[in-house]
């Protein structure tokens, strides 16, 4: 407990000795404790804690914390709170801990739930909560029987969230209603249903059939748990790798950070509004955020190099959607994604790269983070332009509409932006530092025709949207060669 903070240390030592204080009427030789039921409660408790500690670390365990609150609320339930305080901390003390400092954490757990399940049982005696389960030959009292058990899963709910406000507090310095009005509200569902579970345990345990029969609803609880627990974990897992991607394109090319993660979000803004379903969306949101991850194939010299790119530097910057695709291909819960990162720079005209696709060959996650792509582009401020306004990006994905974008996604991001708004936060400013603006120094003198030039930043040619000071609004696009200049619309940037 060295690297415990001594707030944090006061605290433990408090809540110890409460706990202790809680547990001293078991020993008292007047008190009447069914030790039997006691004893067989904290093996199961044990067990479950056991198993939990067996898994390995970050894999699927039968519940987060190691320790069956079904199980501890049905303690508090059949036991009087000296002996329920007894049964958590037992299993609580012999549970896994996977974060320094371990001896301090496991203390103050077995604490925490030694008290909590105490103040469990008193609110449960005090409105007769155990003479409404039976046994004896007399029938449960339902439903008279659930009032006592809510008391019993509020008060839980409370000196829980409260001790757990107390430490954060002491370890950290939040302030203690905060923290407790942040996790009594998420606390308090959850607790329920396991007061109800406890309850249908306990007055199985005090029928004819026996504590066996509490374990037929105990079981497959305790199932679920594990279920839960393991979707969860795996779901963590995913974040942990796409985070670790993100981060590497971050490192690699920190001249568009933070785009990533915006265009995941418009990505998830568009797919809503068509109506896809939560496993779709959550696959845009990954196609969005991982869709320059092929960067890790560029050279960095292409990727950080200060004016226009060469042809054959376009070329091979090009080839990043199919290296996004290869590095993602053995990634199996990315799904759709893969498409996405793979088409996204195709344009429903065809002239789009790697593999000119067009209309509705082009697959709709692709068409999705096109869109998303080239909206964050025009509405970030980049070291060589300022942001454009949400309006004035709008209008330019609307004029290139039909011939580059989709104009379902297009339409779909318009309403959507119109209810949920674009913030500052999702157009903060994507450089690192502002770099001077690169400056041509082309030589004078006559050159062939060309197609509207597009703006020069510090890493060549960038976005063009619409068309370039001199050049009329509707004069027609000048036809040009795929690898040798860029094409002109809002996608043609080659660092994206």
């Amino acid at each position: 407990m060295s690297g415990t903070p001594a707030a944090a240390r006061a605290c433990i030592l408090a809540a110890v000795l409460c706990a202790i204080w809680c547990t001293l009427p078991a020993y008292a030789p007047d008190t009447p404790v069914p030790w039997g039921t006691a004893v067989l409660l904290a093996a199961l408790g044990l067990g479950c804690e056991a198993a939990g500690r067996r898994s390995p670390s970050g894999g699927p365990g039968p519940v987060a914390a190691g320790a069956f609150l079904p199980l501890l609320i049905a303690a508090s339930f059949l036991l009087p709170p000296a002996a329920a305080a007894l049964v958590a901390a037992s299993g609580s003390l012999a549970g896994r801990v996977e974060q320094p400092p371990y001896a301090a954490r496991r203390i103050w757990r077995a604490a925490q739930l030694a008290l909590t399940c105490a103040a469990a049982s008193w609110a449960y005696a005090a409105l007769g909560g155990p003479a409404t389960l039976g046994g004896g030959g007399a029938a449960p009292d339902f439903p008279r029987a659930l009032l006592p058990a809510c008391a019993a899963a509020l008060a839980f709910s409370l000196v829980l969230t409260a001790l757990d406000g107390l430490v954060l507090a002491a370890a950290e310095r939040r302030p203690v209603h905060r923290s407790v009005s942040a996790l009594l509200p998420l606390a308090l569902g959850p607790h329920l249903v396991h007061a109800l579970a406890g309850l249908m345990a306990a007055v199985l345990w005090r029928s004819p059939y026996g504590p066996l029969s509490a374990l037929l609803v105990l079981l497959p609880m305790y199932l679920s748990c594990w279920v839960f627990a393991q979707y969860h974990r795996e779901q963590a897992a995913h974040r942990a790798t796409i985070r670790a991607l993100v981060h590497a394109v971050d490192i690699k090319d920190t001249y568009t950070r933070g785009h990533s993660e915006r265009v995941g979000r418009a990505s998830v803004l568009i797919a809503r509004e068509l109506g896809m379903d939560d496993r779709r969306v959550e696959g845009l949101r990954f196609a969005g955020i991982l869709h320059d991850i092929g960067k890790l194939g560029v050279p960095t010299r292409v990727l950080r190099k200060d004016g226009p790119l060469t042809p054959e530097e376009r070329r091979i910057m090009e080839l990043h959607p199919e290296y996004g695709h290869e590095i993602v291909r053995g990634i199996g819960f990315l799904d759709e994604a893969r498409d996405a990162i793979l088409h996204h720079h195709e344009r429903l005209d065809g002239s789009g790269y790697p593999y000119g696709l067009s209309g509705s060959r082009i697959p709709e996650s692709a068409r999705v983070v096109a869109v998303a792509d080239a909206f964050d582009a025009m509405t970030s401020t980049r070291s060589y332009r300022r942001a454009r306004p949400v309006s004035a990006a709008l209008a330019e994905l609307k004029r290139c509409a039909g011939s580059q974008f989709d104009p379902r996604m297009v339409g779909a991001l318009d309403r959507a932006l119109g209810r949920h708004g674009w913030s500052e936060a999702d157009t903060a400013v994507t450089a690192d530092e502002p770099r001077a603006p690169y400056v041509s120094r082309e030589p004078q003198g006559p050159r062939e025709p060309q197609g509207p030039r597009e703006p020069q930043g510090p890493h060549g040619p960038r976005e063009s949207y619409g068309a370039p000071a001199g050049v009329r609004q509707d004069a027609p696009p000048v036809p040009r060669a795929r690898s040798a200049a860029p094409l002109s619309g809002p996608s043609r940037d080659r660092r994206r």
